[in-house]
């Protein structure tokens, strides 16, 4: 077993806790370092980037479950706007892995740091838009759920921070639109995590322990500990000022966004 296998469940601690706490994390949170420690261990940097996306997004297929579980368990999942968006979230995700997965290293990286950043200044400015409609009807809705699914695709994220900001503006309360995209995260990570490895299946030159672009070794430490880890996160939202800890942490994904982009131009 190498050394930096010892990293992979220390790094599901950290995202966990993070998602526990603030609602957040799949590539948000775990693709920066997933891309520095792939990058440390000399995989090949064309294959970098992808490896993290497709690591992250698989992570989020049990994280998105236990959150899920969570939420419908207090009543906030509007199962409605689930049963519409999940169609379009699936397509979008799943042709949004395909794409990403021929995209270069480089532009790829571009693309996932100015999404972090739209990301990180979300929750610096603590965002939430005023309600100014209605839902769509469903295919109003399967369109936006496709967009969203594109979008998480590119940055392994479960999509809440496009999602929650869409049903707040068609007049969702706050508590049943974080516990819808809660639910909706689990369509998106499945279906992108089938599109990674779909996309990265007959890719040469992947890591030994590769399932197309998902690394496993990084996959079960990461799943591992942030399972046992999330609820803890979650129980300290309630008693942490979580308000100011998420401008802090949005502040803290400007600067690892930043250091990706850095090692892209060096």
């Amino acid at each position: 077993m190498t050394i930096w296998w010892l990293a992979y469940p220390l790094l599901g601690i950290f995202g966990g806790f993070v998602a526990g706490l603030f609602g957040v994390g799949g590539g948000l949170t775990l693709v920066p370092f997933m891309f520095m420690i792939f990058t440390a261990q000399h995989f090949p940097p064309e294959h970098v980037m992808h490896l993290s996306l497709g690591t992250s997004m698989a992570t989020i297929v049990f994280t998105s479950l236990s959150s899920m579980r969570a939420h419908h368990a207090h009543g906030a999942v509007r199962w409605d706007i689930v049963r519409h968006l999940a169609p379009g979230l699936v397509l979008g995700t799943f042709s949004g892995s395909l794409v990403a997965g021929q995209v270069p290293t480089g532009p790829m990286t571009a693309i996932f740091v100015v999404i972090v950043y739209y990301a990180a200044l979300q929750m610096m400015l603590d965002f939430k838009p005023k309600a100014h409609r209605q839902l769509p009807g469903p295919v109003g809705l399967f369109a936006a759920g496709g967009s969203i699914g594109v979008v998480s695709s590119l940055v392994a994220a479960g999509g809440g921070f496009l999602s929650i900001p869409f049903m707040l503006f068609c007049n969702v309360a706050i508590h049943a639109a974080v516990g819808t995209s809660s639910a909706l995260g689990f369509p998106i990570a499945v279906a992108g995590a089938i599109g990674y490895i779909v996309a990265g299946w007959s890719d040469t030159g992947l890591p030994a322990y590769s399932l197309g672009y998902i690394y496993l070794p990084a996959f079960v430490g990461i799943v591992t500990m942030s399972v046992l880890v999330a609820p803890f996160g979650a129980k300290l939202a309630h008693k942490l000022p979580v308000k100011k800890l998420k401008r802090a942490f949005g502040a803290f994904l400007a600067l690892l966004a930043s250091k990706m982009l850095y090692s892209l131009i060096g």
